[in-house]
């Protein structure tokens, strides 16, 4: 199996839903006969049911279960599409990917599978201990129906969506960038590239997609293995169609098996987050340009979105970035590939926030203090964007109040978009 092969595995794992009621349904095949089995050594009862009445009982819960199981499909369904309506399409994947929608369905399913298995085992002896768990799971099952449908509900607003895609940016910031900032060195990174002319391209055959992430120790193996260095052209979160070059290959001693090294880059429809940083602002700054859209005019939602974007700025600004260089054990170079700087993550952040917001005093007001704050917060040599985009910030306040004391109001730096005096 290939590495993109674990890589997809791995994937679907996280965002199954059919995997966790798979799970659940073969674990109430188990669970049941061990039941049966205690029941009829010990004895045991709980309810003391008549073989009619624990037919009777028993019906009614495996369709009561059946129907929570399609409600709270249905309602996922629902949620998530009016979210991504509103919000953004791209939470869709992030939303289903969280626990409590899987650990729900697989709840659920576990109790009907387990409520039907104990149906079935009703005849003219009652095996009370069976029957009397099933009704105890299935009455659990509504407070967790209760629990499900007010998690949905509230983990879907605006706020807590933004502190969700937060929340899993901080891990891939602390994945993708380990390293504290050295404020003494300073530099950024740079596009790497080959250190001599290619001797073999390799181009990607099968399936356009984006480059959803990538194996640098695998890629980095087969270069050595080859006596050779490699080249990654396209970044992650690159679009990259059929035919287009995948790979460069400088002074290899040998050829490098394309499969080998295609095999250490996952390609699908849309990107992810797990190497990609730059997708986390993406997701954060449409959702406060949707809420900037005239059709929504929601400033408020983009206020919470800067308030995550500030969040994942501060702690992005005090790592060394990535330098897009590989080395082996022995120091020397085996893979090259490109990597965002500084500036790219602080223009995505901020630059199409401040264009659609430039009519907003609130937007105006929060994009101030974030930029302030970053300025007096970060080393210097995370400073130049930041200040290039206050200058931009004002020039636009400017343009966009023709009122004198609009454009005063506008400048105030406020943590709450309009809720604070000067600041």
């Amino acid at each position: 199996m290939t590495w993109e092969q674990r890589y997809r595995v791995r994937q679907a794992a996280r965002t199954s839903l059919v995997l966790w009621s798979a799970i659940a349904l073969v674990a109430a095949l188990i669970a049941a006969p061990v039941v049966r089995w205690i029941d009829r050594e010990t004895g045991w009862t709980l309810f003391e049911f008549s073989p009619d009445g624990a037919r009777a009982v028993l019906s009614v819960l495996v369709g009561s279960m059946l129907t929570f199981i399609v409600f709270v499909l249905s309602a996922t369904l629902i949620v998530v599409q009016l979210a991504s309506g509103q919000w953004t399409p791209r939470v869709i994947r992030l939303v289903l990917a969280t626990p409590g929608v899987k650990i729900a369905l697989a709840i659920l399913t576990f109790t009907y599978t387990y409520t039907l298995a104990a149906l079935a085992r009703v005849e003219a002896r009652v095996p009370d201990l069976h029957v009397g768990i099933a009704v105890v799971l299935n009455l659990a099952c509504i407070i967790v129906f209760f629990l499900f449908v007010q998690r949905l509900s509230s983990s879907l607003r605006p706020a807590s969506l933004v502190q969700l895609v937060a929340d899993h940016a901080e891990q891939v910031i602390d994945e993708v960038f380990p390293s504290l900032l050295d404020p003494k060195r300073g530099e950024e990174p740079a596009r790497p590239s080959l250190p001599g002319p290619p001797t073999q391209e390799i181009e990607l055959s099968g399936r356009s997609g984006a480059v959803m992430a990538f194996s640098a120790a695998g890629l980095a193996r087969a270069a050595g293995d080859a006596d050779a260095i490699v080249e990654l052209i396209p970044q992650v979160g690159d679009f990259v169609a059929a035919g287009d070059p995948l790979f460069r290959v400088s002074g290899a001693a040998k050829p490098i098996s394309a499969d080998a090294l295609r095999g250490c880059v996952a390609i699908g429809p849309e990107r992810t987050m797990d190497q990609d940083p730059r997708w986390v602002f993406r997701i954060l700054v449409d959702i406060a340009n949707k809420a900037l859209s005239p059709a929504i005019n929601d400033p408020s939602t983009a206020v919470h979105a800067l308030d995550q974007i500030q969040r994942l700025l501060l702690r992005l600004g005090q790592r060394s970035l990535d330098d897009g260089r590989i080395r082996d054990g022995s120091g020397e170079l085996r893979l090259v590939y490109g990597t965002p700087n500084w500036p790219d993550f602080v223009m995505l952040a901020v630059c199409e926030v401040r264009q659609f917001g430039s009519g907003s005093v609130q937007v105006n007001r929060r994009l101030r203090a974030m930029l302030k704050r970053l300025i007096d917060e970060l080393p210097e040599a995370r400073r130049a964007p930041l200040q290039a985009e206050l200058a931009l910030l004002r020039s636009g306040v400017d343009r966009s109040f023709e009122d004198v004391e609009d454009r005063k109001r506008a400048n105030v730096a406020d943590y709450q978009g309009v809720g604070r005096s000067e600041s």
